[in-house]
């Protein structure tokens, strides 16, 4: 079977140029419960705060978008498809490009983190229903993967963690080889670097079993933001240690050695700030008015000193189980969206 990578694809990374984002609307009342109503209005705060930078594509179930509307207003285009969660990182399309212009999508299989949550059929459709939207070729992976799972450079390198990948909830007939060719196969990749750990604490019922965007974010070719506790009380303090023991002894596939900027997450963190989405000259970073917010984010203005730093409220997306990276997808530049009905756009302004 022809892969993407046969063909000369490969996944860019994050902070290169954007067509746009897209995010799902959150219905799902089994996963929020009476919060359902704060997490339509930080998920609708992420949208107006990405959509100053990029054009923002909300996917909602049919008959949801004007409850999209009156949250969001005109900040959005909204795209009905059927859909059970609102995880877009995690479900939706994951594209890729190559160097004539010429984009597709990888599908990966979907199954709700290791069947956490149910049902989940339409998410695993999600991908290819966007594909088929905006006129690309759809390749299905033959892997249980999540966007959150895993990030890339671009340039041929892709950082994941032991602790989500191996788990046996996902693919259980793979090894580690066979995961590393299937990334490669789909993604282009050449060097596969295995963090040990994701984050303590996202082992439970919503947990993603260790998703690697929940302790690090690529932030440059050779650079890497982790999520490292000063507290030797933390549950993570070790965790993050041994994270950074492994990229201290690892090179990407350029053959350069990482070098690696860390963020306090303080004593009681209830967000990850590593968990921030790279929207065009902006990012887009997860807050919660807790004395620590500050120090977050003047730390994540010295990592990225020509991007602007924007907080957003996002406790209850975190009781979700995620942030604004988990609920976010970027759409690589040259991809047209006026088949999801988002209107063509000039570059915004980048305001100081």
């Amino acid at each position: 079977m022809t892969t993407p990578a046969d063909l000369g694809y490969r996944m860019p990374a994050e902070w290169e140029p954007h067509a746009g984002c897209l995010m799902v609307w959150p219905v799902r009342g089994d996963r929020w419960g009476d919060r359902l109503a704060d997490a339509k209005a930080e998920y609708a705060g992420v949208a107006r705060a990405v959509a100053v930078f990029e054009p923002v594509v909300m996917v909602c179930p049919p008959g949801a978008a004007d409850d999209v509307r009156r949250h969001c207003g005109d900040a959005v285009t909204v795209l009905e498809l059927p859909v059970d969660d609102s995880w877009a990182r995690d479900s939706g399309p994951v594209f890729v490009t190559r160097d004539d212009g010429s984009a597709a999508v990888v599908d990966f299989a979907f199954n709700a983190w290791g069947g956490r949550w149910h049902p989940y059929a339409d998410d695993d459709r999600l991908a290819g229903r966007i594909a088929e939207r905006l006129g690309l070729q759809a390749f299905r992976a033959p892997m249980v993967l999540e966007g959150g799972a895993f990030l890339v450079d671009g340039e041929g390198t892709l950082v994941t963690t032991e602790q989500c990948l191996l788990a046996p909830n996902r693919n259980p007939s793979m090894n580690r080889a066979d995961m590393e060719a299937t990334l490669a196969a789909y993604l282009g990749v050449t060097t596969v670097v295995w963090l040990p750990y994701g984050h303590s604490l996202d082992t439970g019922p919503e947990g993603t079993d260790g998703h690697v965007d929940g302790v690090a974010q690529y932030v440059a070719p050779g650079r890497l933001l982790l999520e490292v506790p000063a507290d030797p009380a933390s549950p993570d303090h070790a965790r993050a240690r041994a994270n950074r023991a492994v990229l201290a002894a690892a090179t990407d596939a350029a053959g350069r050695p990482f070098g690696v900027a860390t963020v306090d997450p303080g004593p009681a963190p209830e967000v990850s700030y590593v968990n921030h989405y790279l929207a065009t000259g902006a990012v887009i970073v997860p807050t919660t008015g807790s004395p620590g917010d500050d120090a977050a984010l003047a730390a994540l203005a010295a990592v990225y000193p020509d991007r602007r730093v924007v907080g957003v409220p996002a406790a209850t997306i975190a009781f979700g189980g995620g942030g604004p990276h988990c609920i976010t997808q970027q759409v690589p530049a040259g991809i047209d969206l006026g088949p999801l009905g988002a209107a063509v756009r000039p570059a915004p302004r980048i305001l100081p």
